[in-house]
């Protein structure tokens, strides 16, 4: 079922621009993390921050910690470049309030020097509630808190400690302080009418039953969001030790709906970016954007970046628009379509170097976006495609069992093979994903017209 939209028309229209809160922006706006904030005032236990692994893609990690100095050159110079540069945000690589001199001498610059794009704070919540008038004083207006229980007895098992103003408290104390501050920060901002997003991460055995009512406290507290996110187990973290598991696909959707359901907003379309991201969601382009490579002094073209952020924002309202016109009721079954794609809103990876599809489910004239699901990707180098490969396809194909559709821009003859088996079709195409989707729906019925045994 089509989640309708709770938010109203004034907060629709602050969010047009921001990739993380609204789904259309995300196809077109991009956001800039900026790694100022290396100190981290919680323990997590998915969480083992690594400043310098380049090859992982988690909330945490980034290739280098930046001064407020070198962050500044490096927006504007990012912002000289990137057009559709619409957000710049600090997301760690710890806790941006623990650093909180970094965090907001970093603001300060960026509001002076390149004031077309929104600021964008995330944080545990643990001190939030001290520096909400610099965040007020800033014009912060979006705001991120990663919440992922309101149970101490829940908490406890993810946060084995917090440390505040010199105190280190452990087990459910530590969790039940965590909690409090997290709750008042986000009923203090909410009052003061900034937008605030709830992260929640879904961690099968600890908190995945307890999420729906995270919800609906958080809702009840005026946050404008909410983003439950798969677990992603950090090498080295007392997960990993534990040997937890990050939850399916079709668990994590269920949950989605759920809340859904009970009328929270909930963002499908995240992609659990690195503290150093760069770039449209789902395409981190980091490494195009060295700083040494960076002007002293860059020249930003304040009239062209808006000039082409309206351009953009004419596509969106059309696309908005065509989508309201489709939202009729025809009958059609819905079949579900899972897409490769480095990003850009289109078709354009091949099966084999996919480390996750989005997952849509569309009727013919309505796509909705369900997810993304990451996966490993089938081949690992260029010719060779080292690794266990049968085991790697195997599990791949569990995570696409639920589709029809596969959309690619090409498929080897095994992975072909294995995929047809279970009933799901992969189709080569290039370009817009929803033009493809609604172009490939004139073949859902392909499996109940052949035999599919033959392998």
């Amino acid at each position: 079922m089509m989640q309708p939209s709770c938010l109203s028309s004034e907060v629709e229209e602050e969010i047009s621009r921001h990739p993380c809160y609204s789904e259309e922006a995300h196809r077109f706006y991009a956001r800039m993390h900026i790694p100022v904030a290396p100190a981290c005032n919680i323990q997590c236990n998915y969480c083992n921050r690594k400043f310098d692994c380049v090859n992982e893609s988690r909330p945490g990690v980034v290739s280098e910690v930046l001064t407020p100095e070198l962050a500044e050159r490096k927006v504007r110079g990012v912002a000289a470049q990137l057009m559709q540069l619409s957000v710049v945000g600090v997301a760690g690589p710890g806790d941006p309030l623990a650093n909180p001199e970094q965090t907001f001498d970093t603001f300060a610059r960026v509001r002076k020097h390149v004031p077309d794009v929104s600021l964008c704070l995330s944080t545990n919540g643990l001190t939030l509630y001290r520096h909400v008038d610099e965040i007020m004083e800033l014009g912060i207006r979006h705001v991120t808190i990663t919440i992922n229980a309101i149970d101490p007895d829940v908490g406890q098992a993810i946060y084995p400690w917090v440390s505040d103003e010199g105190v280190r408290y452990e087990g459910r104390e530590a969790a039940e302080l965590l909690i409090s501050r997290q709750l008042l920060g986000l009923e203090m901002l909410a009052k003061l009418g900034i937008l605030v997003k709830v992260n929640s991460i879904m961690i099968p055995g600890i908190n995945d039953h307890h999420l729906t009512a995270v919800s609906a406290r958080v809702k009840e507290l005026g946050a404008t969001l909410h983003n439950v996110t798969p677990l992603i187990i950090a090498p080295g973290s007392q997960y990993e030790a534990d040997g937890r598991k990050a939850p399916r696909p079709k668990e994590l959707l269920n949950l989605q709906e759920q809340l859904g359901r009970g009328g929270m907003k909930v963002m499908r379309h995240c992609r659990q970016c690195r503290a150093d991201a760069i770039g449209l969601l789902g395409q981190d382009r980091n490494p195009d954007f060295p700083l040494e490579a960076m002007e002293a002094e860059p020249v930003i073209n304040e009239e062209a970046r808006a000039m082409f952020q309206s351009e953009l924002d004419i596509k969106i309202r059309e696309r908005v628009l065509a989508k309201q016109a489709r939202r009729i009721q025809t009958g059609v079954p819905k079949a579900r379509v899972a897409v490769a794609t480095r990003g850009g809103d289109k078709v354009n990876q091949h099966f084999g170097h996919a480390t996750e599809f989005l997952v849509y489910d569309t009727d013919g004239t309505d796509v909705q976006l369900l997810g993304v699901r990451r996966i490993q990707a089938y081949c690992h180098g260029k010719a060779d495609c080292n690794g266990d490969k049968a085991a790697t396809l195997q599990e791949i194909i569990t995570i696409l069992s639920d589709c029809r559709i596969l959309l690619c821009s090409g498929i080897g003859e095994a992975p072909r093979a294995s995929l047809n088996k279970i009933g799901v079709l992969p189709l080569v195409r290039k370009g817009g994903i929803q033009e493809a989707i609604l172009e490939s729906v004139k073949y859902s019925s392909y499996f109940e017209n052949i035999n599919i045994s033959k392998g």
